[in-house]
This record gives C-alpha cells, structure tokens and sequence, in this order.
C-alpha cells in the first residue's frame, strides 16, 4: 500500500466525520430554532416557560461551542498525525533505554498526554464560562487545577505499569500477546470498578453514609424487595464541582455500593429519589451490566487483534513515521484513529443503550406501583439540567445514549 495514499485516507476519514459532526449540529440547531419561541405542546406540559427558555438557550450556547470544538479537535488530529511531531517523540525517548519497554510505555502516556494539552483551555471555557454562565459550575480553578494534576498522576501511576506489561508480553508470550494482553487489561478493569469506589474516586470526592431518616430507610426497603443487594448507601459531594445531579452503583457482589450525588437528594423529594434508584437497580435486574461488559471485552479483544495486525504490517507505521513492526506507535496511532471509524457505529451502541434505559424505566414504574414517580423525577432533573427537549431525531440517533424527555415519559405512561 502507498505510504502517502495511508495518510490521505485518514485525513479524509477526519474531514467526513468533521463534516457528519458539523451537519448533525446544525440540523440540531434549527430544530431548537424552530420550537424557540413556542414549545410543543408536549413539551410545554413538562417545564414552565422561564424553564424552556432557559434550555433553548442552553442548549444552543453548547451547540456553538461544541461546533468550534470540532473544529479544533479536528484540525489538531490532523496535525499530530501529518507532522513529525509524534515520530520526534518518539526516537528521543527511545533513545533513553533502547532495548527496555518503559520507554515505549512512557511515549505512549507523554503522546496521550501531548495531545490532550491543546484541549485545556476548551475544558476551561466550558467550566468557568459556558456552565457558569447558566448556574453549573461550582468548582473552583483551584480545584480544576487539582483534578487535573491528580488526572495526570493516576494515569502515570496507574497506565505506566499496565502499559509497561502489555507491551512485555510480545516478548514473553510471542505472537499470540495480544490475547493475554486483551486479558490482562480486562482483567485490571474489572479490579477497577472493586477498588475505583474505595480508592480512586475518594480521591476527588467525599463520600459519606447516607444519614438515618426516611430517604434512607425508603431505598433498603427499595433494594430489599427488588433483590438488589448493596454493602452500603453514600452520598457524594458533586454540588461542589456541578449542578447537574445522579445516582450510580459501583463494584459487584458484596462490594457493590449504591452512590447518590448530594445534588440529587436536594432536587427531588425522597419518593423520587427511590424511583430513580429503582430505575437504577432495574439495569441490574434486567442483565444490562454484564451485557455491557460482554460487549466491551468482545470490542476490547477486536481492538487488541486489529493492534497486532497493524504493528506486523509493513504500511502502518511507516505512514505515520515511525519504524515498521514497533507495537508502542502501534498502540498509540489506534488509539488516535480508532474514533474515525468507531463514530459511524456510535449510532447502534446508543440505540441499544436507549432500549435498556426504556426497560430499566419500565422496572422503575413496576417497582413503584406507576408512572408518576419517576416521571416526576425525570421531569425535575430535566429542568435543573436545562437538557434538549426537542433535539432533531437524527442527531438523538447518533449521539444519545438515552431517550429524549418526551419519548421517555410517553413509553413511561403507556406501560
């Protein structure tokens, strides 16, 4: 294959998806547009006007932003993989300790790293001016600062060794690394979500017991009669960095926990807050957690077999720069590319994703004894976040991983 035909493909690859991204904005944009002034009668039954308002203009400010975003992250991608920057990197750290792997681990992080720098100040400008500007923010630059340093430590703590081990396995284990690659990651992943709630995420926030009281005695009787087992119920910070609220359960067995954004007990009333984790619990209920992970190791292990393909050709690599056979560029090039082609399949990840959110909302309502509940809950979490209420059908299809307000409720109520 022509070496220079390779980065030509890819670079179209980045101007279609850039072009899809910018076309499913902009049919978003005149939906919104469209219903700006009047809300559809549905629509108006659930939020007051002020409320509707305020998400259209929410919702169109992230537009903007997120059409400038594509831009931008388009055009570095680009760069990174026409220039000679990454190559560059690449031999000099190499030069370290030419026949040891924690180099090749240690371009791969400083690459990861290289490439993220230019987003900082996006990230920054959506914090402290874009979810400022509407009442979301509550973090600090100090604590924006922390959570960023912290961010880079646990990926050189954490990333360093596991990368460091998969790139020692073609070594160790010959052509056939990529399965005990694939196997040892999904092994360290599943060591994540036991050790991610007691470990890691104390790190950015408190958590506390949920006090004694009603709300508290309300979800144990909740998880008892559903069957849903949990160590303890806690209650984390996140008022300090957002007003965006939600619940979510970590670990697995005896390890799981139930987790409730303070934000979340403040907005809704105890009834609400049972119906929402019983929305929860019924992704359990109805097997969605180990079908997601079935599905993510099957994609983990394509990757990891699409990785040692590549790293053996003799076109890949030298496309870029870099040495053929090198699996550390390998690694590192998939991982920047892989997003061009997986974004076409996003839209069957989310239609998937969105049939389990109908059935654990159909849990929800059998668990509470009705619709109202929930729905109650779902519209005040609709109004606090300022979420889309109208979004075009198509960029729903392709970037939602849960139904639009009003499809939720109507599937809720026609149970």
């Amino acid at each position: 294959m022509d070496l220079a035909n390779v980065l030509f493909i890819v670079w179209g690859l980045i101007a279609l998806k850039l072009l899809a991204e910018l076309g499913l904005a902009a049919l978003n944009r005149r939906e919104v547009t469209r219903h700006a002034e009047v809300a559809p009668p549905a629509v108006a039954a659930m939020v007051d006007a002020s409320t509707y308002r305020n998400s259209v203009a929410y919702t169109l400010a992230k537009n903007r932003f997120g059409m400038i975003s594509h831009l931008f992250e388009a055009g570095v991608l680009a760069l990174l993989l026409g220039s000679t920057i990454l190559p560059w990197l690449f031999a000099h750290i190499g030069a370290w300790a030419p026949m040891a792997k924690w180099d090749d681990a240690l371009f791969i992080l400083a690459a990861g790293i290289l490439a993220s720098l230019p987003s900082l100040p996006f990230e920054w400008w959506e914090q402290f001016r874009l979810e400022a500007r509407f009442g979301f923010n509550k973090t600090t630059p100090a604590l924006w600062v922390s959570d960023k340093l912290k961010g880079a430590a646990l990926a050189l703590g954490l990333g360093f060794p596991i990368l460091w081990g998969l790139l020692s396995l073609i070594g160790w284990v010959g052509a056939a690394w990529w399965l005990w690659g694939f196997g040892l990651l999904f092994g360290f992943q599943l060591l994540m979500v036991v050790l991610y709630p007691r470990l890691i995420l104390p790190l950015f926030n408190k958590l506390s017991p949920l006090p004694e009281g009603e709300l508290r005695e309300r979800l144990f009787a909740l998880a008892g009669r559903t069957g849903f087992k949990a160590a303890t119920i806690e209650v984390m910070d996140g008022s300090k960095r957002s007003g965006h609220a939600n619940a979510f359960f970590t670990g697995f067995g005896r390890f799981r926990r139930i987790v409730l954004l303070d934000t979340l007990i403040n907005q809704l009333t105890p009834t609400e807050v049972e119906a929402v984790l019983a929305h929860e619990v019924g992704h359990y209920r109805k097997g969605h957690v180990p079908k997601m992970l079935l599905t993510s190791a099957a994609l983990q292990l394509g990757g990891f077999a699409a990785i040692a393909a590549l790293a053996r050709s003799t076109w890949f690599n030298p496309a870029f720069g870099f040495p053929a056979g090198e699996l550390a560029p390998a690694f590192l090039l998939f991982g920047l590319t892989s997003g061009l082609v997986f974004f076409w399949f996003a839209p069957i990840g989310n239609r998937v994703s969105r049939k389990h959110e109908f059935e654990a909302d159909a849990f929800a309502r059998e668990a509470m004894g009705g619709p109202e509940p929930l729905a109650a809950a779902l519209r005040k979490l609709a109004q606090k976040s300022l979420v889309n209420l109208t979004p075009h059908p198509l960029f729903s299809a392709v970037y939602y991983s849960h139904p639009a307000l009003v499809e939720r409720e109507r599937a809720l109520t026609k149970g």
